[in-house]
């Protein structure tokens, strides 16, 4: 190629380079400028949307006053009603929960409509659930709460279902503790014990008590919503259950299920009456026990340690050892008995009180031996305490039997020892074991009455 062909060509190709640069430029700018009309429409949205949030308030707020001016305050209350009639509603519904107003008027008329009482002539198939009976002398606890909404919520269930339902009040007089209590009452009031006002005055006084004082659970019962047959109340001391109860024991007792007989039981010397095991508290202590020695009919001294307990040791009663089988020491009976006396330990031999001990009684019952009580019912000593003892209470007469075994030269030293002691839970008062007329079961004649059961 020649010089002129080579300057034409690189002329042309010069051209071209500048085409496209110009080209690439002007693009530039279009975009440029489209970006600027992309942040000024956006610029424009924001500000749009800041007005219209600037300006939203102002007209709920304009709105809400005018709501406000036109609502009245009076359609959001219940109209008042008389008791039993049915709860007149408010025209509005009320912003807030309250239990007081929303409860309020129902129950009454619910019960006075009769709605949960039993049709004892209906047809349809009955359902029936008892109220586990509350205590007369307390007050519903969330305890209660939980079953009752339990029980309401089954006997509403059943009786939407098509059921003839009956779930029946009641409460229970809770035998020792509200004995107890209205024994306190009258003691405040009229410095008077059970014993001094008589059977008869007392079970009214305790029939006073409940009235006065079971109605809170009666209230609260209402109060849950609890949909109760209230015509049904019952009382565990009314007559209809106290007739019950004496029918099924001789009902019992004519079956031969159940017989009577001497048992040795907790008792209270306080409340003067029996207690159950779970209402027996134990302590362990150490106290002094007392060693003493007894004359024997020729006129010798027999030693052996007398374990009397500083919670109730008892007085001279019913003795036995290892030795001198069939004998007396003085008024004592003397057995053998190798299960319960150690030969290795102390004397080998040991009082026994078949009256006031467990261990002792079933011994005495072994072994055929008079089982002597030295106590009175309030924890005096009796005539079979020694005539020098009648009438002192058995913490005084401890002392006083200490005392006289000193006189007579037959005390010989005390030691401290361990030992369980029986504490009433309700007066902290210590128990005595004493043998008292209790029902018993015959358990040989109740398998088969389980198996038919």
């Amino acid at each position: 190629m020649d010089l002129g062909e080579r300057l034409h060509f690189g002329g042309f190709f010069s051209c071209r380079l500048e085409k496209k640069k110009k080209k690439k430029e002007e693009e530039k700018a279009k975009e440029k400028e489209l970006k600027k009309l992309k942040a000024a429409r956006k610029a424009e949205a924001a500000k749009f949307q800041a007005q219209q949030a600037s300006s939203a308030p102002k007209s709920g707020k304009k709105k809400n006053v005018k709501r406000e001016a036109e609502e009245n305050p009076e359609d959001y209350v219940d109209s008042e009603n008389s008791v039993g009639e049915k709860k007149k509603l408010s025209r509005q519904m009320a912003k807030t929960f309250n239990p007081n107003a929303v409860e309020k008027s129902w129950y009454a008329w619910w019960e006075k409509s009769k709605f949960f009482e039993a049709d004892s002539s209906s047809a349809k198939p009955p359902f029936l659930i008892v109220l586990p009976p509350p205590n007369v002398t307390g007050a519903l606890h969330i305890g209660h709460a939980l079953s009752a909404a339990i029980q309401d919520t089954i006997i509403r269930w059943r009786r939407m279902s098509g059921y003839n339902t009956l779930w029946v009040p009641g409460m229970d007089h809770h035998g020792i503790a509200t004995q107890f209590v209205v024994e306190k009452k009258i003691m405040r009031e009229k410095k008077l014990t059970r014993h001094d006002v008589g059977h008869e005055s007392f079970v009214a006084e305790v029939w006073k008590w409940k009235n006065e004082y079971g109605g809170t659970i009666l209230k609260q019962l209402r109060g849950l919503g609890a949909s109760l047959d209230w015509s049904r109340e019952c009382f565990t001391m009314d007559e209809k259950r106290s007739r019950a109860v004496t029918e099924a024991f001789v009902r019992l007792y004519k079956e031969g299920l159940i017989y009577r007989d001497l048992r040795l039981v907790n008792w209270d010397c306080v409340l003067r009456t029996a207690i159950s095991d779970i209402e027996v508290d134990y302590i362990e202590i150490k106290e002094s026990t007392i060693n003493g020695s007894w004359i024997c009919k020729t006129g010798g001294v027999w030693s052996a340690d007398i374990i009397c307990l500083s919670s109730g040791w008892r007085l001279g009663r019913d003795c036995y050892g290892d030795y001198l089988s069939g004998n007396n020491v003085g008024r004592l009976p003397i057995v053998c008995d190798a299960v319960l006396v150690d030969m290795n330990f102390g004397a080998g031999c040991v009082k026994i009180t078949p009256a006031h001990d467990p261990n002792d009684f079933e011994v005495g019952k072994h072994h055929t031996l008079d089982f002597i009580n030295i106590f009175t019912d309030d924890g005096r000593i009796n005539s079979n305490g020694g005539p020098e003892f009648v009438g002192m209470p058995r913490f005084e007469a401890r002392v006083a039997v200490t005392e006289a075994l000193k006189e007579k030269g037959l005390y010989r030293g005390d030691k401290n020892n361990e030992m369980r002691l029986g504490i009433c839970s309700r007066t902290n008062d210590v128990v005595e074991p004493l043998i008292k007329p209790s029902g018993m079961l015959t358990v040989k004649a109740w398998p088969n009455k389980l198996l038919v059961l």
